[in-house]
């Protein structure tokens, strides 16, 4: 395993032997296997470990744990402790994503700090295939459907073809120890359910179930990789640019029996949304004229082709109708549902808003300097400007920010946070959804 560990390693280039690593640790079987294969192969790492201070004793022993692991092999060791319940109802998140969120803000810090240059988490298989499931029943494209990247910005995930019994099978043969979380044990969540519920039925239709998944992994990012190169292809045949202008030879949409898919591949990048692209290739075969906007570019359908220009004054904001189903915004794009649900999502990529509190049509824009909301569980106004100091968002993150409004009123941080005064207080009445994903 410690030879596939290194050779997967050069093979996605995770790493090389320059670089200082920082491993999230919990002390759980995962991340207490990759920080022995880490060690073992020789590279230079640090270990940050979080306690949540979530399983009361328990917490504090997997501090020790981790502590003295370290302190035996000589390793950095880096810790926190963190009020974790306390921060999740001052801020309105579940404790699940309370924990999400002071992990990560708290990783940058050390990186930052002691200068590591990537960050290693124990993500594996089984975790890849709960979010291939979880963007199959989203309805996603092939991006989402691959699931966990190996590599993304700075973070690395090495076992991510590693099957949770081939971890246990390398704890086993090289006496790891490592501390079991009965919190894992729950169905309360999206994955645990898919864990304990849905596994457990695919098994009998398939007892060597991993073996199926890590197939499927590796083809779906080798078909991944295929359709970039096919794309790229097809944009040196039939893809112009010529100054602001991009020029698509409507002959595309002969050469496919699925133009909509790869229209929408070849024009997302401007903004577009797959919506758009379905109405787009409609009119395509006998009308020409017809314009489509996204927020920073307009599509014209003329006679022979598609042609993509900038607006001279990109859009500030999108206007939400009642009875739309999606909206774009840049890189994003919504979803509205309305009816009823029994449980809330804890995803901060979906909103939950009572439908008879929010009025059409919505605003989507950029937030702006002097824009305030009351965050859920709050009580009193808060200046959006502060609210991210809050939560130690950075410069570059910031920029990127949209907000939702309804009839003036801020109701979401999208991405972020809602607003207290438009949260759902009676799940039997209707319930607006808001779900947002990037398109890109």
């Amino acid at each position: 395993m410690l030879k596939r560990f290194t050779n997967e390693i050069t093979a996605y280039q995770l790493c090389n032997r320059e670089d200082r690593i920082l491993l999230a640790v919990s002390g759980g079987i995962d991340s207490m296997v990759m920080a022995h294969l880490f060690h073992q192969a020789g590279y230079t790492f640090g270990v940050a470990h979080c306690n949540f201070q979530l399983r009361g004793k328990e917490s504090q022993l997997d501090e020790a744990f981790v502590e003295t692991w370290c302190s035996q092999l000589n390793i950095p060791f880096h810790v926190k402790v963190f009020n974790t319940n306390n921060y999740a109802a001052e801020n309105g998140l579940s404790v699940q994503m309370a924990a999400r969120e002071l992990r990560y803000i708290w990783f940058k810090e050390i990186m930052d700090e002691h200068g590591y240059t990537l960050l290693a988490t124990a993500h594996h298989l089984n975790d890849n295939f709960e979010t291939m499931i979880l963007n199959l029943v989203r309805g996603t494209g092939l991006s989402g459907l691959r699931g966990i990247q190996y590599k993304s910005n700075n973070i690395i995930r090495p076992l991510i073809s590693f099957a949770k019994s081939e971890l246990i099978g390398y704890a086993s043969e090289n006496n790891i120890s490592w501390r079991e979380d009965v919190s894992n044990d729950s169905s309360d969540y999206g994955r645990n359910y898919i864990r304990h519920e849905v596994v457990p039925k695919l098994l009998v239709l398939n007892p060597a179930l991993e073996k199926g998944i890590s197939k499927t992994h590796q083809r779906l990012l080798a078909a991944e990789s295929l359709s970039q190169l096919g794309l790229e292809d097809l944009r040196q045949e039939f893809v112009v640019v010529e100054k602001n202008r991009i020029k698509i030879d409507k002959a595309f949409l002969m050469v496919t029996p699925y133009p909509v898919g790869v229209a929408w591949e070849l024009i997302k990048q401007y903004g577009f949304n797959y919506s758009q692209c379905e109405d787009m290739v409609k009119v395509s075969l006998d009308i020409s004229g017809k314009q489509f906007l996204s927020p920073s570019h307009q599509l014209v359908v003329d006679r022979d082709a598609w042609l993509i220009e900038p607006h001279l004054n990109p859009l500030s904001q999108v206007i939400i109708n009642h009875g739309e189903a999606a909206a774009t915004f840049g890189a994003l794009e919504m979803t509205i549902e309305k009816g009823m649900y029994s449980t809330l999502s804890v995803d901060p990529m979906v909103a939950m808003f009572d439908a008879d509190k929010v009025q059409f049509p919505l605003i989507w824009r950029a937030w702006e300097k002097g824009d305030n909301f009351t965050p859920l569980g709050m009580k009193s106004k808060k200046k959006l400007s502060d609210f991210f100091i809050d939560i130690k968002l950075s410069r570059l993150d910031k920029q990127d920010v949209t907000v939702l409004e309804s009839d003036g009123e801020i109701i979401w941080i999208v991405g972020y946070r809602i607003d207290n005064r438009f949260k759902v207080s009676d799940q039997k009445k209707q319930i607006i959804k808001l779900t947002v994903q990037s398109h890109l």
